[in-house]
């Protein structure tokens, strides 16, 4: 079991314990302020972030010069004493919720007071179990389990004009060795290229990816739930690493990424200027290398590059592996004009198939089309942008034309009895007008 696995098992199940060890690690993390303003001569601002504390708090713990761990005002006889040893144990259970213990205690155990006596009385164990939780964001994982992903945005000086590029960062869970590409967006094709660069460039990749919630990973659902991005997923399930996601509102869990996103930004970015991409891709790669890989961690007190020696081992190789964008088969919905997109350009399928979804592959320049696993269209791959390849034989139209079927069944009662919407006819020379596109025999 990871030490992410044991801390969090501990936060879960706090008691009467776990009280206990809330506040020592909240006294640990006092400690910690204090040595980074007294020892380190951080700023208020600069704890906040390193620790993952809202500022208010930090100048609090500032101000208090000699740990005094909160005490609950001593309310006497209470109407709630005879319950404290319930409502302890129970409040975990409930994430600390005081109208599900009221509820319980008004119905199960025969109290009488009101529901803000209730509310005072789990006020602090909720804020107790909060430090804890705060305290433990920061976990160690074991060589090759967990990597963590995360864009950053900055602009960046070409020559004499600023653009904005957008910076996707692999951090390493064990080493704290980062793979660092400036973008122009953070669409899918873009997020999933830069996947398998990072694999490349460390030549294997981990068990699972932390990620937080963008669309390109997931969608938000009903009461709270979500769904996978279907190309991501089966991205995932191609490269075979577990995908997950950082709690809601707990971006913090990520630190290590985030961290590498704040430090390409602050080392690398300032003073420099690029004459391009190409030149910008190639001062970003030799930072990494000559920087980046070298700097002794603040966190590990190591370099990346000796740690990533005793990783490297531990990761899944992905040499040799195929590109998920040349190998993989993409979900596709075909649209009312019989066309299914990939890479900008579209391609027809049999009519019949408006609606449904196929998938898409692409391999030794050809285009393949596939519904419930069977071949339905095959095309020529284009190397251009924007075009269409259609042909004629997927449309309605050629059965129109089709002198033999339309003496046995008009093409309208041929559409009707294959259950698809309904489908203007078009003579093919309307394609043909199309600006670019391309028509096959």
């Amino acid at each position: 079991m990871g030490i992410e696995n044991e801390h969090t098992e501990r936060s879960l199940s706090l008691g009467t314990s776990g009280l206990e060890e809330g506040l020592m690690v909240r006294r640990e993390r006092w400690e910690d302020i204090q040595r980074l303003r007294v020892e380190d001569r951080l700023s208020v601002s600069e704890i906040s972030r390193r620790l993952g504390l809202d500022r208010k708090t930090v100048r609090k713990w500032l101000r208090q010069r000699r740990w005094e761990p909160y005490q609950r005002p001593d309310r006497g006889n209470t109407l709630l004493a005879e319950h404290a040893e319930f409502l302890k144990r129970r409040a975990p259970q409930v994430h600390y919720s005081a109208r599900i213990l009221f509820q319980e205690l008004k119905s199960g155990r025969g109290y009488r007071g009101s529901y803000d006596t209730v509310k005072l009385f789990v006020r602090p164990l909720r804020a107790v179990q909060e430090q804890a939780e705060c305290a433990l964001t920061r976990f160690e994982t074991a060589p090759g389990h967990q990597s963590q992903v995360d864009w950053g945005v900055a602009r960046v000086h070409f020559r004499h004009q600023a653009v904005e590029r957008h910076f996707f960062v692999l951090t390493l869970g064990f080493s704290r060795r980062g793979f660092y590409r400036g973008c122009p967006n953070e669409q899918l094709p873009t997020f999933l290229d830069c996947h398998e660069q990072a694999f490349e460039y460390f030549g294997g990749r981990t068990a699972e990816i932390l990620y937080d919630r963008p669309r390109t990973v997931c969608h938000p659902g009903a009461e709270g739930r979500y769904s996978w991005n279907a190309t991501f997923k089966s991205f995932a399930d191609f490269w075979g690493f577990e995908p997950r996601l950082c709690r809601p509102y707990r971006a913090q869990t990520k630190g290590k990424v985030e961290s590498a996103v704040r430090y390409v930004k602050r080392n690398f970015l300032p003073g420099r200027t690029f004459i391009d991409d190409r030149d910008f891709d190639e001062q970003l790669l030799a930072w990494m290398s000559d920087v980046a890989d070298v700097r002794i961690h603040g966190t590990t007190h190591e370099r990346p590059i000796d740690r990533f020696t005793a990783e490297r081992a531990s990761l899944v190789c992905t040499l040799g592996h195929p590109s998920f964008r040349h190998e993989a088969r993409l979900s596709r919905i075909v649209a009312d004009d019989y066309l299914v997109s990939l890479a900008t350009n579209r391609y027809s399928v049999p009519f019949a198939l408006i609606g449904k979804t196929v998938e898409v592959l692409r391999r030794d320049g050809r285009i393949s089309v596939f519904h419930h696993g069977e071949l339905v269209a095959e095309h020529a791959e284009l190397t251009g942008k924007y075009q269409m390849s259609i042909q004629p034989e997927h449309g309605p139209g050629a059965i129109a034309r089709n002198a033999r079927q339309r003496r046995s069944q008009p093409a309208a009662s041929v559409a009707a009895s294959m259950d698809i919407a309904e489908v203007q006819v078009r003579d093919l020379s309307v394609y043909d007008r199309a600006a670019g596109v391309q028509v096959q025999p």
